[in-house]
């Protein structure tokens, strides 16, 4: 129960000048050894948070506390009072009363009995976060800091200031502290924000080790910096960031029904693990934004009218208006980086160009025939087209510097055949365990195929199966 003052004791602190005997008779109190969180962009709540939680032994960083909030990461912002007071109840705080009104004419009796309780709490264990203002105007922008303690004989209050990377154990004057804490909203009616982080035991809380929130949060800060304002949509699809410069409803229909659709379905037949960093799809609108925006963000014009992913730019870049294919195919390249990053060029390669052309079968993702068959069965016709041991055995250089037109239809079209008949994942999967016996994948390739075909099978044989139902495709089919 915290101690309230009489009303006597009011009226004397409220006639004691700040600095003189008030001061003197108040005993000095320190919360030590609290650990300092240096904010991230517009964390300052968050950091102050997560100052306590390691004091308390979590290991629970700003963006845990970020994260406990619920707030919508494409706000692109840190937490205001009301998301951090959900934050802080989350992660198993007391934070007794937060908004504190009060009446300008009453002053200064309401803030020296709010300091009153802040500093009998100190005297506790229990630190506070108060919300002030950086400066005397009443328009300065308001900041969150972590109240640890008080001195006595210089009159000042003690606290960590989550701006600074210095910022440990900071002071300033007591009578600026209780100018600077009431928000002065409109001259009377005034606002003090206090959340006291008081807890019966240790949060357990621990720091993520992939994007988290707070992670996207952060992304969408620095984007909305670079961007033109109003030209672009971003909508949060994980493990993705989709900026686009269509009108808002296209984007966010792509982001659902192209990208979320590949990306849930890609994941249940392939991927268990999403890329260890955050990504951005660029969706140009056309062949312009497309050139033009390639060569403002990433110095150099794009070799492809298409898309591409750079992975040293942690970007899929789209021509949209040239279809959704391109960016389907690209989608499943970040995705293979993380599971499989040994993965030779032509599985790769031949799985990003199977979902082209794509649908979807037993809610499956499944590749259709598409324009790269008729070059295949050109070169199917003329004789050639390698063997598969030759094409599993290309370095990645190989595959795309020599006849790679070939490669990927002949990649791609494998892949199309293995998935006709029920063995896609399979192979895939098995490739993956195998692959330190197997780096080339045609080993395990031949043990598929071979498990229930005819003794007398073998790879030359298939290969002339493989031709033949190539042959037989059609597109459009």
């Amino acid at each position: 129960m915290r101690r309230l003052l009489t009303l006597s004791a009011l009226l004397l602190i409220a006639c004691i000048p700040h600095g003189q005997s008030y001061s003197a008779e108040r005993k000095s109190v320190l919360i030590k050894d609290v650990p300092h969180v240096h904010q991230k962009p517009d964390f300052c709540g968050e950091a102050c948070v997560a100052s306590w939680l390691q004091k308390l032994g979590s290991q629970a960083d700003q963006d845990v506390v970020f994260d406990a909030s619920g707030l919508d990461p494409t706000l692109a912002r840190g937490c205001y009072t009301k998301e951090l007071a959900v934050a802080i109840r989350e992660l198993g705080f007391d934070a007794g009363p937060i908004w504190n009104r009060f009446k300008a004419s009453d002053q200064p009796a309401p803030i020296n009995q709010l300091w009153q309780t802040t500093l009998d709490d100190l005297r506790r264990g229990t630190p506070s976060i108060v919300c002030m203002r950086t400066t005397d105007d009443a328009s300065a922008t308001e900041h969150f800091r972590l109240l640890l303690g008080y001195d006595s004989k210089t009159d000042e209050v003690i606290y960590h200031e989550p701006a600074d990377a210095n910022g440990a154990y900071h002071r300033m004057p007591r009578a600026k502290l209780l100018s600077l804490w009431p928000l002065k909203y409109n001259q009377q009616d005034w606002l003090a924000i206090r959340f006291a982080l008081a807890s019966t035991q240790t949060p357990t809380q621990a720091a993520s080790k992939t994007p988290t929130d707070a992670d996207y949060a952060q992304h969408v800060m620095k984007l909305k910096a670079q961007l033109p304002a109003n030209q672009f949509t971003l909508v949060i699809e994980k493990p993705f960031v989709v900026i686009g410069d269509e009108l808002p409803a296209a984007v966010r229909s792509r982001a659902e029904t192209t990208i979320a659709w590949a990306i849930k379905r890609l994941k249940n037949q392939y991927f268990t693990k999403d890329p260890d960093r955050i990504l951005n799809i660029w969706l140009f609108r056309n062949k312009a934004s497309y050139e033009s925006n390639a060569i403002r963000l990433f110095g150099s014009k794009p070799s492809t009218p298409y898309g591409y992913y750079s992975s040293s730019n942690n970007a899929l870049v789209m021509n949209i208006s040239s279809g959704s294919g391109t960016l389907v195919h690209e989608i499943v390249h970040p995705f293979i980086e993380a599971n499989f990053p040994n993965c030779p060029a032509w599985l790769n390669e031949g799985l990003g160009s199977l979902y082209e052309q794509s649908s979807s079968r037993n809610d499956k993702i499944i590749g259709l025939t598409n324009w790269r068959l008729a070059g295949l069965q050109r070169a199917i016709k003329s004789d050639n087209v390698p063997t598969f041991a030759k094409l599993c055995s290309t370095t990645t250089s190989q595959f795309y510097n020599q006849d790679p037109g070939t490669h990927y239809a002949q990649a791609r079209y494998l892949c199309y055949h293995l998935q006709e008949k029920g063995l896609l994942e399979k192979f895939y999967h098995r490739f993956v365990a195998n692959q330190k016996s197997d780096p080339t994948g045609y080993r395990t390739l031949e043990k598929i195929l071979r498990k229930d075909a005819p003794p007398t099978f073998n790879m030359s044989q298939f290969h002339k199966t493989w031709q033949a139902f190539v042959m037989q495709l059609r597109f459009p089919s």
